[in-house]
């Protein structure tokens, strides 16, 4: 009985999850979405912009600072530690940040979590994949399909497989990300 009982449980929770993921996050109305949004996630901060098709895996430990602007089709994976989004981040279409993944050397494929830190004003371009443990320092700008699978220093440009730092940013970060498209 107690089987069936967590059996059903998990069928409820992984329903729930294909509902949120598929259909509230494929409504094309922003308003709409950040409340379901806010209701899944740890912190949703103010005037950020999470576009439809973003992925949200264990939102509970998932927290997006102010003027944030998330590209749709994005994944992000709360399920093996905390992914912390600073403020006035621009992360770009496809891009896959985790919190865990498998150990290679492990005989039973085991897993292992670690938090990622994005901080203020980073950009993430397009196709990004950044892997668990990682912190992406403030104004830090990764390059279009990039791999990150070490820490990336304030202001770095970084860019590769995996990342090597290719530059050094040059701006002032006065800028507030307030972009809102109508129905995206």
């Amino acid at each position: 009985m107690k089987k069936t009982i967590v059996a059903l449980y998990s069928a409820f929770l992984a329903f729930k999850d294909y509902l949120f993921r598929e259909w509230v996050m494929s409504i094309p109305f922003h308003a709409v979405r950040r409340f379901f949004i806010h209701q899944t996630i740890s912190k949703l901060g103010e005037k950020g912009f999470v576009m439809m098709k973003v992925e949200f895996r264990n939102g509970k430990n998932i927290e997006i600072g102010d003027g944030c602007f998330i590209n749709k089709h994005t994944l992000l994976d709360g399920r093996g530690g905390r992914l912390v989004i600073g403020n006035h981040v621009d992360i770009a279409q496809e891009v896959n940040i985790w919190t865990l993944s498998h150990d290679p050397h492990d005989d039973f494929h085991r897993v292992w979590g670690k938090d990622v830190v994005i901080e203020d004003y980073a950009w993430i371009a397009s196709r990004v994949t950044i892997m668990p443990g990682v912190r992406i320092g403030r104004g830090a700008v990764v390059a279009a399909g990039s791999i990150v699978t070490k820490d990336v220093a304030p202001m770095a440009m970084v860019a590769g497989v995996p990342a090597k730092v290719v530059g050094e940013r040059k701006s002032g970060l006065k800028y507030k990300l307030d972009w809102e498209p109508w129905f995206k």
